[in-house]
């Protein structure tokens, strides 16, 4: 039998649903033998950093809240199988309504999701949200913790901010690092 012919789709989820969905089609794939039809089903995603009571904790976030990409070959049932299974909702497709085809991905939109992903998952603290002079932030960490304030400069190559902020009737400007404070 020869190669067959793959094409990057976008399957719809429940938003919150989508690592459940992403185990239902890859059991589903894999309980009726149809791994030669689906190779891959991934949910792009990205690490950011908080902090949580003082420690740096990392987390996932998904880039493309209710959406699943799969790299299948959508022949015979196969698309009516994976539409049909818990927290899916169908493909995405260039018309609405429940039975129409569904539009394969561009080879370069899927080079640039899986390159933003492969670039994010070498990346470790390059990802850290970045803030706005005059935007007001919150201090979570350190002996300010729980106090409001201002930025006022962002030292970028340091990961630091310099937060103006009211203490005791007086403003001081404070430097903090970037996962020190969160934004209001």
């Amino acid at each position: 039998m020869g190669e067959i012919s793959k094409k990057w789709y976008v399957v719809r989820a429940a938003g919150g649903k989508e690592k459940k969905a992403k185990e239902y089609i890859e059991n589903e794939i894999k309980r009726l033998g149809l791994t030669d039809y689906v190779s891959q089903v991934l949910i792009p995603t990205e690490k950011i950093y908080q902090v949580k009571n003082g420690k740096k904790v990392s987390m996932e976030r998904i880039f493309y809240p209710g959406y699943i990409l799969i790299e299948a070959a959508l022949t015979g049932e196969i698309q009516h199988i994976i539409r049909n299974l818990p927290h899916v909702s169908g493909f995405l497709s260039e018309k609405a309504g429940k039975d129409k085809e569904p539009v394969p991905l561009r080879m370069s939109e899927v080079n640039r999701i899986l390159g933003r992903v492969d670039e994010l998952a070498d990346m470790e603290e390059e990802n850290i949200t970045p803030f706005i002079v005059g935007e007001p932030v919150k201090v979570i960490d350190g002996p300010f913790n729980g106090f409001d304030g201002t930025v006022e400069e962002i030292i970028e190559d340091k990961k630091k901010l310099k937060v103006m902020v009211k203490i005791f009737g007086r403003k001081t400007l404070l430097e903090l690092n970037f996962v020190q404070v969160v934004k209001e």
